[in-house]
């Protein structure tokens, strides 16, 4: 089983989660983020004063899927968060030991 998480910038979040859809995606998590990578943050002027931000906003979608989807999911999420711009963000992929589902008791690929 493999843990997906993408940090995305915010207004391609429902384009993503419909083409995630799409693909057969039935859950993920979206959990709104901040952080800077390469872009640094920015300059804004606020009533004539301008001051740096040094965090900018992003979405963190989870998706936990089994090895054969990963791919297709990883290739969905780069298709369409994808502007050509910095920031776009990252996608991480970790291995996940197990999954127990509470209401059931399900483990593993029977919980996802």
């Amino acid at each position: 089983m493999k843990l997906i998480t993408a940090i995305i910038k915010p207004f391609k979040l429902e384009e993503v989660r419909h083409a995630l859809l799409e693909a057969g995606v039935e859950g993920l998590t979206v959990t709104e983020v901040k952080g800077f990578g390469r872009q640094k943050g920015h300059t804004e002027l606020y009533r004539g004063a301008e001051y740096t931000i040094d965090t900018l906003p992003k979405i963190k979608l989870e998706i936990l899927t089994n090895e054969e989807s990963c791919q297709l999911i990883v290739d969905v999420i780069t298709k369409t968060a994808n502007t050509e711009k910095i920031g776009d963000g990252k996608i991480f992929i970790t291995n996940v030991e197990s999954v127990i589902r509470i209401r059931t008791g399900e483990t593993n690929n029977d919980a996802i």
